[in-house]
């Protein structure tokens, strides 16, 4: 068995995230960014079949953007870490963070959580 990680970092969605009234009136901008713990019987051959494909990741965080409005960080990267393991058997963990891009001038401000397989 051998072990890789897949990230997909930094991906900015527009999404109506946050319990507050001006967080509510418009979507932000928030990064989100995902690792997969990936396991495979042998190294991978070069072909994509081979291995954990991430756009199934990219397309399913822009489809929760899209679908409704979350109140809480914590609630998108429960989500996408759902998304994440759903997908295929070979993940066997995830950790996904959420930026809040805009709500401070000086700062960014996220959420973060790792959840294994099983």
């Amino acid at each position: 068995m051998v072990d890789y990680t897949i990230l997909l970092e930094g991906l900015e969605v527009v999404i109506g995230l946050g319990i507050h009234d001006h967080e509510r009136v418009a979507p932000q901008r928030v990064a989100v960014s995902v690792w997969l713990t990936c396991a495979y019987d042998a190294v991978p051959e070069d072909r994509i079949e081979a291995v954990v494909d991430y756009d199934y990741l990219r397309e399913g965080i822009r489809a929760l953007g899209e679908a409704r409005h979350i109140e809480l960080q914590e609630t998108l990267c429960e989500e996408v870490a759902r998304l994440a393991l759903a997908a295929d058997p070979r993940v066997r963990a995830v950790k996904v963070r959420s930026m809040k891009l805009d709500v401070y001038p000086d700062a960014r401000v996220g959420c973060e959580v790792t959840r294994m397989r099983g």
